[in-house]
């Protein structure tokens, strides 16, 4: 990648400069590229300290993804369940699960592999025991694979749709129907490569969903997956007018103004409790791939999520249709 810096740029930082110039790398990704000098200015090494000067002719190389290998890292890792065919956890919000040539640290796979260095190697060295994933903001349970025979039938599972996945996603806006199906195809939107949208041409997307609590200006949805789309819930409830809660990317936090005046300052301070979109992948229900057992998991929410549902509960709801669904323990 060949970046000329612009006549009318400001004096700035390389390492920062190149954080706006290449919004896929990270600083840190930026930084490490840097020092193995893969990133010259006027084709020379720079220091990430260097500033930039208009005219500066920035090349920067980018390794392949074949020649990056996930290294194991002690983070922390909520293990919801073990034994020696597969692990299920619960994902925190901010990590991505697995690394890619814009962060190749920090990721759930770095943890999984200085928990448990024997994954399964069909994904690859940068994926090694995954079999699905969640988005980087989205919390919840994963299974992940220890070996290939267990991937191999966990991955058939998921494409026969057989794997039940449900999460728990607060809304904007007050929904109608009890339960429905939203059936739209989703591609990458051919405006913004980083989104995905509705697109007639687009692959296959079915997601169905059940209303649990209302409330004057956002409702608590379940959401069952049937396909595993990228952002598929996300982009499905933008679709519908119901964007999640809180979602950056999807107008989540752009519906104030669209509510009554007397529920804005509330609105305001539950999108101030919560960065991320109010998603969680609660429950995870599967046929284990060796024994055949039955193994059925929940995660209960984080608590930037439980304090907005909180925040939505203090307005008097409008019906509860499936309150009994969220659990005793999740009432507060």
């Amino acid at each position: 990648m060949d970046i000329v810096v612009p006549t009318d740029a400001p004096e700035e930082r390389l390492d920062l400069y190149l954080r706006s110039a290449c919004p896929d790398l990270s600083r840190n990704r930026i930084q490490m590229l840097i020092k193995a000098e893969d990133i010259l200015v006027n084709g020379e090494m720079a220091r990430q300290s260097y500033l930039v000067q208009p005219g500066d002719a920035i090349a920067v190389e980018v390794p392949a993804l074949e020649d990056l290998a996930a290294v194991a890292q002690d983070l922390p890792l909520s293990i919801v369940y073990e034994d020696a065919d597969l692990l299920v956890v619960n994902k925190a919000p901010g990590m991505i699960v697995h690394p890619a040539p814009s962060a190749v640290d920090g990721t759930l796979v770095n943890a999984l592999l200085h928990h448990c260095t024997d994954l399964s190697g069909i994904n690859g060295v940068l994926r090694p025991g995954i079999v699905h994933r969640l988005d980087k903001e989205t919390s919840g349970l994963l299974v992940v694979a220890k070996h290939d025979v267990a991937h191999r039938t966990l991955a058939e599972r998921l494409q026969a749709h057989e794997i039940e996945r449900r999460y728990l996603a607060l809304v904007w806006g007050v929904c109608r129907e009890e339960t429905g199906r939203i059936e739209a195809p989703i591609d990458r939107n051919p405006k913004n490569r980083k989104k995905m949208a509705v697109i007639n041409s687009g692959r296959a997307a079915a997601t169905n969903f059940t209303v649990l609590e209302r409330y004057p200006f956002t409702s608590l949805l379940e959401c069952r997956l049937e396909t595993g789309r990228t952002h598929q819930i996300r982009v499905h409830m933008a679709h519908t007018g119901h964007p999640v809660f809180g979602d950056p990317v999807y107008g989540g936090r752009e519906q104030t103004l669209g509510i009554r005046p007397e529920y804005r300052r509330q609105a305001k301070w539950m999108l101030a409790k919560i960065k991320r979109q109010a998603l969680h992948a609660r429950q995870l229900s599967f046929e284990h791939p060796i024994t055949g057992e039955t193994m059925d998991f929940t995660a209960e929410m984080p608590e930037d999520m439980q304090t907005v549902i909180t925040g939505a509960r203090a307005q008097k709801p409008i019906g509860f249709p499936g309150q009994q669904a969220l659990g005793e323990d999740e009432d507060e």
